[in-house]
C-alpha cells in the first residue's frame, strides 16, 4: 500500500512541474484573447524566452537575470505580434505563426553561433538556475503518513516559478472579474466598438493585454530552460504553446478550468513517462513513440469534440478599424 501512495505522489509531483509552463502560457493567451488578440505565436515567445533566459543565466551566471532576458525576449515578440495585428490589421494567425517559425530558426541560428554547441546552451548549475524550495517543517514532517509524505513531496521542493504559477491563477481571476482593468480588457475583446465610444483607447488596451501575455509566457519559457531543465536545446517548448492553446479553447477562456486542464495533460505527460518500457496484459509493451503522442492525440481530440462548443471572444483575431 505504502510504495503505491509513493507512486501516486511522485506522479502528482512531475504532473506540477510539467504542468507549470502549460498553466503560465495558458493564462497568457487568456489576456490576449480576452482582449481580442489571437495568439498562435505562443508557441514561439515560450522558446525564446527560454533560450535567452538559458544564454544569460550562462553567461551571467544569475538566473533572475535570465528570468528578465526571457520576459524580455519575450516581450519583442509580442511587440511584432502587437505591430502586425494592432497597428498594421494584419491577419492574427499567420502573424503568429510567422513568429513561431522566427523563433525556431533565431535560437538554433543563435545558439550555434554564440555557443558552438548545435544550438544547445552550456550546463546550467548553482546559482545559474531556480533551485527547489524547501517548505517549513517538510523535513520534520516527511515521516508523518500521507500526509507529512504529501507535504514533502508535492507541496514543498519545487522552485519559485512553480509556486508564481499557481498563484497566478487566482490572480488572473480577480484581475478579469474584479477590476476595472479587467472589464475593459474583456469588453475590448467583446465589443471594442463601445469602449472607443466611451472615450477608452482600444490599441492601449490590447498593448497592455499583449505586454502582459508576454510576461507570463516569458516565465514560462524561463521555467523550461533555468528551473525544469538546466539549459536550452533545440525546440524544447515541443508544442506546449499550441497545447496551452487547446487548454484555453477547453476551459472556455476562464482561469479556473484552465488550470485543471493544464493539469491534466500535465498528469497524462507525467504517467507516459511512468509507463514507458512497461508490459501491459494482452497488447505487451506498447512503443514509446505512441506514449509519447498521448498528450498531443488529446489535443486533436479536445479541439475536434469542444472547439465548435467553445464561444470566443465576439472581437477575437478582428482588426479594429477606429470610426472618423
Amino acid at each position: 500500500m505504502e510504495s503505491y501512495l509513493v507512486d501516486i505522489t511522485l506522479i502528482l509531483d512531475s504532473t506540477v512541474r510539467l504542468a507549470v509552463p502549460l498553466i503560465l502560457a495558458c493564462l497568457a493567451g487568456l489576456y490576449s484573447e480576452r482582449a481580442g488578440i489571437v495568439d498562435i505565436g505562443l508557441e514561439g515567445k515560450l522558446l525564446a524566452g527560454a533560450f535567452a533566459a538559458a544564454s544569460m543565466s550562462a553567461v551571467t551566471g544569475s538566473a533572475w537575470l535570465g528570468l528578465l532576458a526571457g520576459i524580455g525576449a519575450a516581450l519583442m515578440f509580442s511587440g511584432i505580434h502587437g505591430l502586425a495585428s494592432i497597428n498594421f490589421k494584419g491577419n492574427q494567425t499567420i502573424s503568429g505563426v510567422a513568429l513561431n517559425f522566427l523563433a525556431a530558426g533565431l535560437t538554433t541560428f543563435l545558439g550555434q553561433s554564440w555557443f558552438k554547441r548545435g544550438g544547445y546552451t552550456p550546463q546550467l548549475s548553482g546559482d545559474q538556475r531556480f533551485n527547489p524550495i524547501t517548505l517549513p517543517f517538510a523535513e520534520q514532517l516527511r515521516e508523518v503518513p500521507i500526509l507529512g509524505q504529501i507535504y514533502f513531496e508535492l507541496i514543498s521542493g519545487h522552485n519559485i516559478i512553480t509556486y508564481f504559477a499557481f498563484i497566478a491563477v487566482p490572480v488572473t481571476a480577480w484581475v478579469l472579474f474584479r477590476t476595472r482593468f479587467g472589464l475593459r480588457l474583456r469588453a475590448v475583446g467583446e465589443n471594442p466598438k463601445a469602449i472607443d465610444t466611451a472615450g477608452i483607447s482600444v490599441t492601449r488596451l490590447r498593448y497592455q493585454a499583449l505586454i502582459i501575455t508576454a510576461v507570463l509566457v516569458g516565465i514560462g519559457g524561463a521555467y523550461l530552460s533555468i528551473a525544469q531543465s538546466a539549459g536550452f536545446n533545440n525546440n524544447m517548448s515541443a508544442g506546449r504553446g499550441y497545447i496551452a492553446l487547446a487548454a484555453l479553447i477547453f476551459a472556455k477562456w476562464r482561469p479556473g478550468p484552465a488550470l485543471l486542464v493544464c493539469l491534466m495533460f500535465g498528469f497524462l505527460d507525467a504517467v507516459q513517462f511512468r509507463i514507458q518500457g512497461q508490459v501491459f496484459p494482452i497488447i505487451g509493451e506498447v512503443p514509446v513513440q505512441a506514449i509519447q503522442a498521448l498528450p498531443y492525440i488529446l489535443t486533436v481530440i479536445l479541439l475536434a469534440g469542444f472547439i465548435g462548443r467553445a464561444v470566443a471572444p465576439k472581437a477575437s483575431g478582428i482588426p479594429y478599424t477606429k470610426e472618423r
